[in-house]
């Protein structure tokens, strides 16, 4: 595989190696399209309280030497995803390079779990970062496999995103806010479905599978069905179903941690919302009409899928209606799987990782 395109990036950081590290400088890398910014947020906020920090946001995709030197003087730098330059890129010994990755325990295969290929960049990627940050001691031995990284550089300290559940939120107004928008009852329970993009194309719409006119004459009275799509399924999601009292098509709404806090119950599949939802302790369906094609032909989990996940799992819009009808579901079983994916959940995640940075890793 090449790699000429971030040998090149890391060619160009090369000629600011010798950069005065600037002990006040934090350092955040970031797409254009400011994605999964959330939990450098949460870090940023948090430094803030610590005293008078100077916050630098590099962007992967503009390359300009004023921001290359301003990373390399920083002393502390946080990714959020992947960067594969960072295999090339050799920073000061002073610098601290953490990836806080940006989502919360583990579920679907990834990374050196899967590609077998991709190890060996990872592997230097590593050797460039000082910390992974996870959100569980159970979940170490996986994300040491995707990431190829040793354990004794992954630390269990939570994910800052996570202590958003823990402000204070008015619900009301954030509810009523978004049945403003949507044209519905307040008294409605909202029903969030987020379905996951699958490589096999023919399972992509869900209105093949999900009888919106018999989910509405059993529910429709007391329930409205939001949708949101994963952005890859709308390649496959026919415009031609009117969303018209049937459903509430939510794919554009800003905030997926917004939809969560307020809805009443989850409708997913695969998807690894259910790992941060299920914190909320409030009812979660697995709508897996596609079970054995997907377990066959998508890249696995790090668990057995029948047996572990914090729900029922339904294979029909039949089985999905009268699994909601009839309130089937086991509190203590998302209880016992949060327990496998969170050691500790106190909104505290951000304080605890740059106390563990400023302590200079005790």
């Amino acid at each position: 595989m090449s790699y000429l395109k971030h040998k090149v990036y890391g060619f160009l950081f090369k000629l600011f190696n010798h950069t005065k590290i600037e002990e006040k400088r934090v350092s955040f890398i970031i797409d254009s399209k400011e994605s999964f910014k959330g939990n450098l947020d949460y870090i940023k906020k948090e430094f803030e309280k610590r005293g008078n920090f100077e916050f630098h946001f590099f962007y992967k995709d503009k390359l300009s030497f004023d921001s290359f030197k301003k990373l390399a003087g920083s002393r502390y730098i946080f990714l959020n995803d992947n960067f594969f330059p960072l295999a090339f890129m050799k920073f000061n010994p002073k610098s601290t390079v953490v990836q806080l990755w940006h989502a919360p325990g583990a579920s679907k295969k990834f990374g050196g779990s899967v590609d077998i290929g991709s190890r060996d960049i990872l592997k230097r990627i590593s050797e460039n970062t000082d910390y992974l940050i996870v959100t569980s001691r159970n979940i170490e031995d996986y994300y040491s496999e995707a990431f190829q990284i040793p354990k004794n550089k992954i630390k269990a300290l939570g994910l800052p995103r996570m202590d958003y559940y823990f402000e204070n939120h008015d619900l009301n107004s954030l509810k009523s806010e978004f049945c403003q928008k949507y044209g519905i009852s307040q008294d409605k329970k909202i029903i969030l479905y987020a379905p996951t993009f699958r490589d096999e194309e023919k399972y992509n719409n869900v209105f093949d599978f999900l009888d919106l006119e018999k989910f509405n004459e059993v529910l429709g009275s007391e329930h409205v069905l939001a949708l949101r799509l994963h952005p890859k399924i709308r390649n496959f999601y026919k415009n031609d179903i009117s969303s018209e009292g049937q459903y509430i098509d939510v794919s554009d709404w800003e905030s997926e941690q917004e939809l969560m806090l307020i809805s009443d119950m989850l409708i997913t599949d695969y998807s690894s919302i259910m790992i941060e939802y299920c914190i909320l302790n409030r009812p979660i369906i697995f709508f897996t009409y596609d079970l054995d094609s997907y377990l066959s032909n998508e890249r696995g989990f790090y668990y057995d899928f029948r047996k572990t996940v914090p729900g029922p799992i339904v294979y029909s819009c039949d089985e999905l209606i009268d699994a909601i009808d009839n309130n089937d579901f086991d509190k203590s079983k998302i209880s016992g799987f949060v327990k496998t994916q969170f050691d500790v959940i106190d909104g505290k995640s951000s304080e605890r990782i740059v106390d563990f940075l400023l302590n200079e890793g005790r």
